[in-house]
């Protein structure tokens, strides 16, 4: 359904987008779940679930403890809801990818998550609280990270988490984030920069300054997560889920808030799939 594209540079150009097989079902296109915040910090769980569902997550499940799960079943209908019990037997082998981070609160037991589900072996993207929590011991995670984990971190988690490296040039800042740390690194900004640890690099330059608001980044993390799910390559996952969200971001320009994003991603995909068609 979707193919990565890019110039000779490195700059992410427009994805190929097509319509799902015809005799395909909703496991085909990955079971996402993302891990939701506690009783009145759940918004960013639930920005990161609707755009996961946008982008082509054929189901997305929010894990969190009760009274978070009360909240959400106010406000989602589509995104199904799982209590964290901390087995989670619910997540089985048709799992596409997980998302972390979002509104999870900062210390140990969001460290103690994160390592549990880390242990789990599947496709992740790790934002927000789910990095700052490590920022004492960057080491004990980049001991547990793979290639196909995102990290996505601003400028200010990035120093955080690799403290002595400059971020003058962010293509060798990133580059250097990705070889340390054993997972494919995003670098949040103006220009958005990826690298894994092989070495792979890109940069998106389509996006706008209206993008800077709260929860956009939450957004992302669930665009990732949501393509990660479906394409099975991070690299290529977290580079198309820059450029759709600065294209989403672009379509909403003035007055954009992170609520509207989700529903500018499907119109984004809508044009993209009527240009291949």
């Amino acid at each position: 359904m979707f193919e990565a594209r890019f110039a000779e540079d490195g700059t992410v150009l427009p994805p190929r987008v097509t319509p799902p097989a015809n005799d395909g079902h909703k496991y085909d296109r990955g079971h996402a779940f993302i891990l939701s915040g506690p009783r009145h910090a759940t918004g960013a769980a639930r920005l990161a679930a609707m755009a996961c569902l946008r982008v082509g997550a054929g189901l997305v499940t929010v894990v969190g403890e009760a009274a978070a799960l009360d909240e959400h079943a106010a406000h989602l209908t589509a995104i199904m809801l799982r209590e964290d019990d901390g087995e989670n037997a619910f997540i089985d082998d048709r799992t596409g990818a997980l998302a972390l981070g979002p509104g999870l609160g900062v210390g140990a037991q969001t460290r103690e998550k994160v390592l549990d589900w880390l242990g789990r072996g599947f496709p992740m993207v790790l934002d927000a609280d789910a990095l700052t929590s490590f920022a004492e011991e960057p080491d004990s995670l980049f001991a547990a990270l793979r290639e196909d984990v995102v990290l996505t971190p601003h400028a200010g988690e990035f120093g955080r988490l690799f403290p002595d490296i400059e971020m003058g040039d962010r293509a060798a800042a990133v580059r250097g984030a990705a070889a340390r740390s054993g997972a494919t690194v995003l670098l949040k900004g103006a220009e958005t920069h990826i690298a894994t640890p092989g070495g792979r690099h890109g940069v998106n330059r389509h996006a706008t300054s209206w993008l800077a608001t709260a929860g956009a980044g939450d957004v992302l993390t669930g665009t990732i997560a949501g393509l990660l799910s479906q394409h099975g390559d991070a690299f290529e996952a977290a580079a198309m889920a820059t450029w759709l969200h600065g294209d989403a971001g672009q379509r909403g320009g003035a007055g954009l808030i992170a609520d509207d994003l989700p529903v500018l991603l499907a119109q984004s995909l809508q044009v993209l799939c009527e240009a291949e068609a």
